[in-house]
């Protein structure tokens, strides 16, 4: 008999923290659903965890992006200022120009490190 799991928190991560925490678990533990899952985070991560968490931070801190954008950022890594605006334009804020511009300087930075 399985036992219902009770969420302790609620957090956005990004798909290379998913990637961290499945395997973490270990795949023969996984069940199907999570080996896709597994799946997916290892062809569609774009940076290493530790690396996620700590763009996601200084988006949040820097760029003031809300929690959510800055994962969603993140998860893509856009390459240019329109894809950007993909991503802050679900709350229809204007965001102006020059903020984009830097936060794509901010992502070609560390895309560049890899």
């Amino acid at each position: 008999m399985k036992v219902a799991r009770k969420a302790l928190k609620k957090r956005p991560i990004t798909v290379p923290q998913v990637k961290e925490t499945l395997e973490a678990i270990g795949e023969e533990r996984l069940n199907q659903f999570q080996r896709r899952s597994l799946d997916f985070a290892s062809k569609f991560s774009k940076v290493d965890p530790g690396m996620a968490e700590t763009l996601v931070n200084k988006l949040v801190e820097q760029f003031e992006l809300e929690e959510e954008e800055a994962v969603q950022v993140v998860n893509c890594m856009p390459e240019s200022i329109q894809e950007i605006r993909v991503f802050l334009a679900g709350g229809r804020k204007i965001v102006e120009t020059s903020r984009l511009e830097r936060i794509l300087a901010f992502l070609d930075e560390y895309r560049k490190r890899e």
